[in-house]
């Protein structure tokens, strides 16, 4: 509060956006299924895993401006939004650990 008034604001200043906060993240967390799960999960190695917390990321609320966000700091791991970052970049799918196996014979067309 400003010394002097009754209402915190000083005398001769108007109100502007910052009086009044619009509703935030913090006020709509229970809304947010990345804010009551496993962080792990969101930052998973195994496909299935990536999968879940992708199809979990598609109920939000926040999931567009959580995928801009990340895309405009080029987030280098992780599902943000419904999609999952390597490098920075979207990826499609999250490949298994290790390598292919060296023997693998190519699938038949």
């Amino acid at each position: 509060m400003w010394p002097g008034t009754s209402d915190g604001q000083a005398e001769g200043m108007t109100h502007s956006a910052y009086d009044t906060p619009a509703p935030s993240f913090l006020e709509r967390v229970d809304e947010v299924p990345c804010s009551g799960t496993d962080g792990d999960l969101w930052f998973a190695s195994h496909p299935a895993a990536v999968e879940r917390a992708k199809s979990l990321c598609r109920t939000c609320p926040f999931q567009q401006s959580c995928f801009e966000e990340a895309a405009a700091r080029r987030e280098p791991w992780g599902v943000w939004g419904g999609e999952l970052f390597e490098n920075g970049s979207v990826v499609t799918f999250k490949r298994p650990r290790g390598r292919p196996r060296k023997d693998a014979t190519p699938l038949a067309s």
